[in-house]
């Protein structure tokens, strides 16, 4: 349903100038997106998507949109307009997920972390966009969940299951915001750029507690790897 979907969106953006090249590359990330959603729903031993699920799940599917724009104005191309509007949307509709989950009772293992997914994939786009009017380093931010999660492979510990910190879904907000204003360049750029860096000196504070907090907690990780029943899951913004 959603790569059905997101071929309509491209489709759409096509009549605006997108060229089918980034409209490859949109479409790869929603094949990548379904292969995903149905392999996590078979870990989770579930067969259908929750009525806050399909809301990331469409969230999701702007982002695999906006890779798709992102790379079309890497081009120069004109459909690159539609890159704030869509952003606003997905930015919108991650406000509307967590209560809807709450309010039908579907909260889930699988749910949380799919937003946290959609989060850090929205992010990495909007942030190869906006690095190329701010600079390179921009694209810390939305590398950062992606860092982290290789790191966990190379020191098991930072793989615990984090408890969970409201704040650090207030800095993800924060990320998406600032992002989308500086794609919109709507404010001075100085005062973009300030903000761009408190974005980033927030997300190392966040990133840099949890690691803090995983570090302190590395031997009880240690003796769960080493047990029969040994597991551990990686870090949901």
């Amino acid at each position: 349903m959603s790569l059905a979907a997101l071929v309509v969106v491209l489709a759409a953006l096509a009549t605006m100038g997108l060229e089918a090249a980034p409209a490859v590359v949109g479409l790869a990330c929603g094949v990548a997106l379904c292969a995903a959603v149905v392999r996590g729903l078979a870990a989770m031993g579930a067969e259908v998507l929750a009525p806050a699920d399909l809301v990331t799940l469409t969230r999701a599917t702007l982002a695999c949109a906006l890779a798709a724009l992102v790379a079309d104005n890497a081009l120069g191309q004109p459909a690159a307009a539609a890159i704030v509007p869509l952003a606003v949307l997905a930015l919108a509709l991650d406000a509307v997920d967590g209560p809807i989950a709450r309010a039908t009772r579907t909260t889930s293992a699988f749910g949380a972390r799919f937003d946290g997914e959609a989060d850090a994939f929205l992010l990495l786009v909007l942030s190869v966009h906006v690095a190329r009017s701010y600079g390179a380093w921009v694209l810390a931010i939305g590398a950062a969940r992606y860092a982290f999660a290789v790191a966990g492979w190379v020191w098991p510990w930072l793989r615990i299951t984090l408890p969970f910190r409201y704040w650090r879904k207030v800095v993800t907000a924060v990320q998406g915001i600032v992002l989308t204003v500086a794609a919109a360049g709507v404010t001075n750029p100085s005062i973009t750029y300030a903000a761009l860096v408190v974005a980033l000196a927030l997300l190392t504070e966040s990133f840099g507690r949890d690691v803090l907090w995983s570090w302190r907690c590395r031997s009880s990780v240690s003796s769960r790897s080493s047990g029969a029943t040994g597991g551990v899951r990686l870090r949901v913004p």
